[in-house]
């Protein structure tokens, strides 16, 4: 009898560890960039092996001096998400929170290091052939924080037709003179530095024209910055770039600054915000 009981639990615990949330670590091997590309990615409660659920899917990008490990390891992904959707906050999807750090930073093409076409044209396509995901635009979203919120932002941008619903946190709008970001850069910063400002997202914007604005404006919006964070008064100069053209947007301003307890908050902000504009 001990030895059945014993059994059951055995399998009981399998069965359980089966349908847990995780997160696994993964890489790919990428031409465009010609090394491997790291990321780790969240698979909710119910994503095993043999089911045949499809599910949206959340890119969640990193910040400055920080991988595809931070969200997981400093940002409390696992937890959070897991917690939001047993409360039924949001509908369960897998986040993916890719790699712009180890080697070169930034999430826009710069000399020698064309991190966007990586992403776009091998990244995506290997996620969303290799995971059960709802590979089209209405089931996809974008969202970071900093450096990550500023690739968001310019993704979403530039790249309208792929993301329902965009969350921009603390995010790096362009260059910000005299910051810790541009004081005394190396020549791996350089190259970030040079392709934030080439790709500056105000500029995108107050630069658009009647069709680039009605694609920008397709796209759900949130930024969300804190009114302590140094990048403030940037976010501020992006939202009256969007106002001027006259897209729609959500603006969410709390007590912070840029930490990881303000970005940790946000996820309770930006899961259920980027659930609702799933299949709309």
């Amino acid at each position: 009898m001990n030895r059945i009981i014993a059994t059951i639990a055995i399998l009981m615990v399998g069965t359980m560890a089966a349908t847990a949330q995780r997160v696994e670590e993964k890489s790919l091997k990428s031409t465009i960039l010609g090394c491997d590309k790291s990321y780790c990615i969240y698979l909710p409660e119910g994503y095993e092996q043999g089911d045949t659920t499809l599910y949206p899917v959340l890119y969640l990008l990193h910040g400055l001096t920080d991988n595809h490990t931070s969200w997981r390891d400093k940002g409390r992904i696992q937890e959070i998400a897991t917690e939001i959707f047993a409360d039924e906050k949001a509908q369960k999807m897998i986040i993916v929170m890719p790699d712009a750090g180890t080697t070169h930073d930034g999430y826009f093409n710069c000399e020698g290091w064309r991190y966007e076409d990586f992403f776009f044209q091998e990244f995506i396509p290997h996620v969303e052939s290799t995971y059960r995901i709802k590979a089209r635009r209405e089931q996809r979203a974008i969202a970071g924080l900093s450096m990550g919120g500023g690739g968001t932002t310019g993704y979403a941008l530039r790249h309208s037709e792929m993301f329902s619903s965009a969350y921009a946190m603390s995010a790096l709008m362009g260059m910000v003179e005299n910051s810790w970001i541009s004081r005394n850069p190396d020549a791996r910063r350089s190259l970030f530095i040079q392709s934030a400002i080439e790709y500056n997202n105000i500029t995108i914007v107050q630069n658009a024209t009647k069709e680039q604005r009605d694609s920008i404006a397709s796209v759900r919006w949130f930024i969300d910055v804190g009114d302590d964070d140094f990048l403030f008064d940037n976010n501020m100069e992006f939202i009256r770039a969007m106002r001027k053209q006259r897209v729609r947007y959500q603006l969410r301003v709390r007590d912070g600054g840029h930490s990881w307890q303000y970005w940790q908050e946000a996820l309770y902000i930006a899961l259920p915000f980027i659930s609702e504009g799933f299949g709309k």
